[in-house]
């Protein structure tokens, strides 16, 4: 054999053998590959088979909705009243009930609750509505909370979240303004004004909450999430995020506010709280300062639901802290009605500002005897005296010349006697009585004694201190009523500012510059001149002019000689006192009914000093000015 054919067959079987081995090696790998991948097949499904099929059964994807936290409400100066806190609360997610019963059972321990209560809260629901959760709790306490989540692995389907909850800053600080916020109501769904909202969701019920909700409300927003058993969330899938409400800016003064609510808590000797309503305006455009109704409630204790017991105790108690005494309070204006019986008769030529009328004490007409609140009488008096020292003898007088029909039209020409409009809703007319007001009420003729008491704001005649604070605005500003602007503007959550309404006149007093001018004299003599009535609203460096009023409520028998405090409660007379300044330039009304508080001067007069002090007080570095301008539009009104 040849050397060369030699040497290429062992070439020949060296290159065999290297691809055998390579093949050998490549084969070894594929079948280690094979048994790593077989060694953890097994362990996946003979292993921890159980458990893992155990974990992803109990992994699930859960959609949550996101509350969307309402817009706050702020005072002019941009003062927080109302705005929102997270609160921890509970929800159920049906479809992941595992033992119902049981589960429900558990978690009603856990939160106080009834069982049969939170079982048929949370019902059966078929088809989609498995899958929507069903809020058990909105603001847990800590320890509630604490409890729950504790618990959370063993409560399949049960779940904590954070929701905006409403927060009151002041309490019941302008509560009747603010309202207060709670879960819509079956009948409220039913309405097209609704259509957008669902069952659970938060709405403002009364006040501002109420009447600008569309502004305060915002859009709910959601997230995809995964959860394990014990409700923690493994990932986000996908979110969409709530759209937070508008911001509200009203015309009050947070300050002018409390101080105004101050005036009715107990003296500091002790006491109770007094009853009674506040009314602040600024004439100049009719904005409204500060809105009080005492006795109140903190709203705070609806906006997580208020239980059937509270309700019930705030909706039978006596002092009816439920009710707005400066909208729908309804109460004989006593003397302040007086200014009015006096523009009418000034304006009808009845009387002139140098006529004169004696008052002994008392005035006869026909068998009765009406009685001055002076026994000994004022002796002669002129209308400017008359108003300063209010004599009831000298309105006794007016009226019977100007006839109940008459003092009606000039003060309806006030506005008396109707709604002011002002966007809060719930408020009362008032009443303002005529002849054929009787008539149609109660079939019967007017008799002339009746005008008598309607001259001196008693019989028939109903205000309310909102009524009465727009009607005493006209006399500041030089006769232009204006309807009470409670919003200032509001703010979108993008930052895009929209003014409130402008300024709106209801109409001109029907009285002359000259008379208005006459009266407001006379009103400044109520604070200044000697015997005058209102010298408790004297504030340093600033001329007041005002007006007091003492209504009786009912007329007793034998209570010559007592004490007011040895008269019931409920039988007491109301304090009026209605004032402005300065007086050659006004700039605030103020308006306080102090119920069953007495005189006028004493129960009522220290409010209004509190309020103008507070309002004319030199401003502090750091706060906002007290005395706001009045709109080039406001002026522009006033000068029309």
């Amino acid at each position: 054999m040849p050397v060369e054919n030699v040497g290429v067959g062992r070439l020949a079987a060296g290159v065999d053998a290297s691809i055998v081995n390579r093949l050998m090696f490549i084969a070894a790998f594929i079948v280690l590959t094979f048994a790593v991948f077989a060694v953890r097949l097994f362990q996946l499904q003979v292993v921890e088979g159980e458990d893992l099929g155990n974990r992803a059964r109990r992994n699930s994807v859960r959609t949550v909705r996101l509350e969307a936290p309402r817009g706050d409400i702020v005072d002019r100066f941009g003062r927080e009243l109302a705005t929102t806190r997270p609160a921890f609360g509970v929800q159920v997610m049906p479809a992941e009930l595992r033992e119902r019963e049981l589960t429900l059972a558990a978690l009603a321990s856990l939160l106080d609750l009834d069982p049969s209560e939170l079982s048929e809260r949370v019902g059966t629901p078929k088809g989609r509505r498995r899958f929507q959760s069903v809020r058990i709790a909105r603001d847990l306490p800590y320890d509630s909370r604490t409890r729950v989540e504790s618990h959370l692995y063993a409560l399949p389907g049960v779940f904590t979240d954070v929701s905006p909850r409403r927060y009151y800053v002041g309490g019941s600080l302008a509560a009747h303004v603010l309202g207060f916020t709670g879960e819509i109501q079956i009948e409220q769904l039913e309405k097209r004004s609704f259509a957008d909202y669902r069952s659970g969701d938060v709405i403002g019920q009364a006040g501002v909450e109420g009447r600008f909700e569309s502004i305060l409300r915002g859009r709910a927003g959601g997230r995809n999430v995964v959860v394990d058993v014990a409700g923690r969330v493994d990932e986000v899938l996908d979110e969409v995020e709530a759209t937070p409400g508008g911001t509200v800016v009203l015309t009050i003064d947070r300050d002018l506010q409390r101080v105004a609510e101050d005036g009715f808590l107990p003296d500091v000797i002790g006491g109770e709280e007094k009853h009674g309503a506040v009314v602040v305006l600024d004439p100049r455009n009719g904005d409204v300062l500060a809105l009080v109704s005492r006795p109140a409630f903190d709203p705070n204790s609806f906006a997580g639901g208020i239980d059937s017991a509270s309700w019930k105790r705030l909706a039978e108690s006596e002092g009816r802290p439920l009710q707005n005494r400066a909208l729908a309070g309804q109460y004989p204006p006593a003397s302040t009605y007086k200014v009015f019986v006096a523009a009418a008769g000034l304006e009808e030529g009845a009387i002139s500002p140098d006529d004169r009328l004696f008052c002994p004490g008392f005035f006869r007409h026909g068998r009765r005897i009406y009685r001055c609140w002076k026994r000994g009488g004022h002796g002669s008096v002129n209308i400017h005296e008359a108003l300063a020292r209010s004599c009831d003898v000298f309105f006794y007088q007016l009226g019977l010349k100007l006839g109940i029909d008459r003092m009606a039209f000039f003060a309806n020409g006030f506005h008396l006697g109707r709604r002011t409009g002002i966007a809060l809703g719930n408020e009362s007319a008032g009443i303002v009585p005529t002849r054929a007001w009787k008539e149609r009420r109660f079939g019967e003729v007017w008799l002339t004694g009746e005008t008598v008491s309607a001259s001196i704001g008693q019989g028939y005649n109903l205000t309310t201190p909102m009524q009465l604070a727009v009607a005493y605005a006209a006399i500041a500003n030089g006769g232009t009523v204006f309807k009470p602007r409670i919003l200032l503007r509001q703010a979108g959550p993008d930052g895009t500012v929209e003014q409130g309404p402008e300024p709106e006149s209801l109409g001109k007093v029907p009285v002359s510059p000259e008379h208005l001018a006459s009266i407001t004299r006379a009103l400044e003599g109520v604070v200044y001149d000697q015997g005058g009535t209102g010298a408790r609203a004297r504030i340093p460096g600033v001329r007041v002019a005002g007006k007091t009023g003492t209504a009786q409520v009912v007329h007793l028998k034998n209570t010559e000689g007592l004490e007011e405090e040895e008269i019931p409660f409920k039988f007491r007379d109301h304090g009026w006192f209605a004032a402005f300044a300065p007086v050659e330039a006004p700039e605030i009304v103020v308006v306080v009914l102090a119920e069953h508080g007495g005189h006028g001067s004493s129960a009522a007069g220290p409010i209004v000093n509190a309020v103008l002090s507070r309002y004319f007080k030199s401003s502090t570095p750091g706060e906002p000015p007290r005395r706001p301008e009045a709109s080039e539009e406001a002026a522009r009104v006033v000068r029309n």
